[in-house]
């Protein structure tokens, strides 16, 4: 074998190690990313459902606005806003609001709500009991219908802030189904 060949092979092995190595990097960084968010508060994102309990004294001296957005991915065709634009809330006390929403296809189609909390750190005190966004949505063609979410704003949420947005994108998705059972003979 010529030197040539020992060099293109040797240059052949390496480009596909960093080929493997680009794909599994790339792999990792979704869990990586949703991690570094879960533990900094970062990017706005919520830590989902959480039990409600009263707190032992609400904040009856205060109220925080609640804004509410809505928005469809790229050629998601539904409709969908909130049913109020914002909230005057007091910490601690149980609050439900409503988006609506219309599936414009001539098709059904299922869509998956993720939320996002602004300023980021307030996404720690924006707790939501009961949520559209939890689960996954499936709308027939033309159906419209109003979905709810529950929440409250923890009474530590820090005095600087006093306006929080809640805002929702509504993502095309492939419906959950349940497993298939295999037989065995």
């Amino acid at each position: 074998m010529s030197k040539t060949d020992n060099r293109l092979r040797r240059h052949t092995g390496l480009l596909l190690v960093l080929a493997v190595g680009m794909f599994g990097f790339a792999y990792a960084l979704v869990p990586l990313y949703e991690t570094f968010c879960e533990l900094t508060g970062l990017n706005g994102k919520t830590a989902g459902q959480t039990v409600y309990s009263a707190p032992q004294s609400p904040a009856e001296d205060r109220q925080v606005r609640i804004q509410f957005l809505a928005h469809v991915s790229r050629g998601m065709p539904w409709e969908f806003r909130p049913t109020e634009g914002q909230l005057l809330v007091q910490p601690g006390i149980l609050y439900t609001t409503e988006f609506y929403v219309r599936n414009r296809a001539g098709q059904a189609i299922t869509g998956q709500a993720v939320p996002s909390v602004t300023p980021g750190q307030a996404a720690l005190y924006l707790n939501k009991v009961e949520c559209f966004c939890f689960t996954q949505q499936l709308l027939q063609a033309g159906e419209e219908m109003l979905m709810a979410v529950t929440f409250f704003v923890d009474p530590g949420l820090p005095e600087e802030i006093n306006t929080l947005s809640l805002s929702y994108t509504v993502f095309r998705v492939e419906p959950l189904q349940a497993p298939e059972v295999v037989k065995s003979l």
